[in-house]
């Protein structure tokens, strides 16, 4: 008699082959950001309404700033696929296509300025 769990009898169905690991990709980034979120926020919250100097003596130190980045590459890559799965459900063709290169692209340049911007913030 074989054991077989539920996710090795899922694993290679579907017609792209990959959607239980997609549906891990996605459950784990919203995991994660279950944690990073209102951490995050607490920071965030603790800087607000400071003046420049004081956001800046915040973002300066390395669990905010670690913190930041951490959270804004998670969320990201999190909008990136859960996005994908939602254009390749009411999107085919050359349309569906086009639309998840631009939200790939999106997320990724939305990542690398909020990086940027972290970066020159903290040092």
């Amino acid at each position: 008699m074989r054991y077989l769990t539920d996710r090795k009898r899922a694993m290679g169905k579907g017609a792209g082959h990959t959607g239980t690991l997609h549906h891990w990709s996605m459950t784990v980034s919203a995991v994660a950001l279950a944690f990073l979120v209102p951490t995050f926020l607490y920071v965030f919250g603790t800087a607000l309404g400071q003046d420049h100097a004081g956001v800046v003596e915040t973002f300066s130190r390395p669990f905010p700033a670690i913190l930041t980045g951490l959270t804004l590459f998670v969320a990201m890559r999190h909008f990136a696929k859960g996005s994908q799965t939602m254009i390749e459900d009411y999107l085919h063709g050359t349309k569906g296509k086009m639309a998840i290169i631009f939200v790939t692209c999106l997320s990724y340049v939305t990542t690398a300025i909020g990086l940027f911007a972290l970066a020159k913030l903290a040092l």
